[in-house]
């Protein structure tokens, strides 16, 4: 095979799967690995990709990148929504404390709450969150209790931030929180790209009795640039599709349940 065909089905390979490793491109192309290493060195000097430790990933794909809250609303929106209506169930019976984390999926189980919680027992549920258009969504109905959290909002994901934010959610002990991540990665945990966002969420993961966490899967696997939890912080994923053997096996050392919506 000419460098110009093993160049055009690497791209190809990394646009469609987002991630691609030395070894299996070496498998597949029954080249060297030294090969498909200067192969990839080519490829990201001509702007097709990214390397990175064992392989390379699809250009645009940096530890910073974040996406406004409008693009994101549109991607995966499907998965997301199968994953909120999954989660609804969780939500533990009587009087409940619910902290609802920024993020599209989030926003979409308070949709869900909204549409499939009764009346009686939506007036149980005291539901606190830090994002505006959670919060909206919630009030929208009348029949849940809401407080929202304070704090200076950022544009990008409408979503509250800083110390008075965290100071807030340090001072409380909810039932249950339902959080977002950019990323959740064997090794790693669970990221996202921006500090201020990741305190907050990392004040959210400290003080709820429990913690469940909804990424759908294309946030599987992925890493960004600040952890703000380990795997062993939370008790449930709710995710659309089974992770790969080696996230699955940590999330089972973890102790995490895996839902699949």
């Amino acid at each position: 095979m000419f460098a110009e065909e093993r160049h055009r089905l690497i791209g190809d390979l990394v646009t469609s799967a987002g991630r691609v490793s030395v070894a299996d491109l070496a498998r597949q192309l029954e080249i060297t690995r030294e090969t498909v290493r200067r192969d990839l060195a080519q490829l990201e000097q001509d702007g097709l990709l990214r390397r990175v430790h064992g392989g390379a990933v699809a250009n645009g794909t940096t530890s910073t990148a974040e996406e406004s809250l409008s693009v994101r609303t549109a991607l995966n929106h499907a998965q997301k929504s199968r994953i909120a209506e999954r989660a609804v169930d969780l939500l533990p019976s009587g009087a409940t404390s619910v902290v609802l984390d920024a993020g599209t999926t989030t926003e979409l189980l308070a949709q869900a709450m909204a549409s499939q919680v009764p009346a009686p027992r939506s007036a149980e549920l005291l539901v606190l969150t830090h994002s505006v258009p959670v919060a909206y969504r919630i009030s929208t109905t009348g029949t849940f209790q809401l407080e929202v959290i304070g704090g200076r909002v950022r544009a990008l994901t409408s979503a509250a931030i800083g110390n008075s934010t965290i100071d807030q959610f340090r001072a409380l002990r909810p039932d249950i929180a339902f959080i977002g991540a950019n990323g959740i990665h064997a090794g790693f945990g669970l990221s996202t790209p921006d500090p201020l966002e990741a305190a907050v969420k990392s004040a959210i993961v400290a003080c709820a009795r429990r913690v469940v966490l909804l990424a759908d899967s294309s946030k599987l696997g992925q890493e960004t640039l600040i952890r703000f939890a380990d795997l062993d912080q939370i008790d449930t994923l709710v995710t659309d599709s089974a992770p790969e053997p080696g996230l699955a096996a940590a999330l089972e050392d973890a102790d995490v349940e895996v839902v699949i919506a």
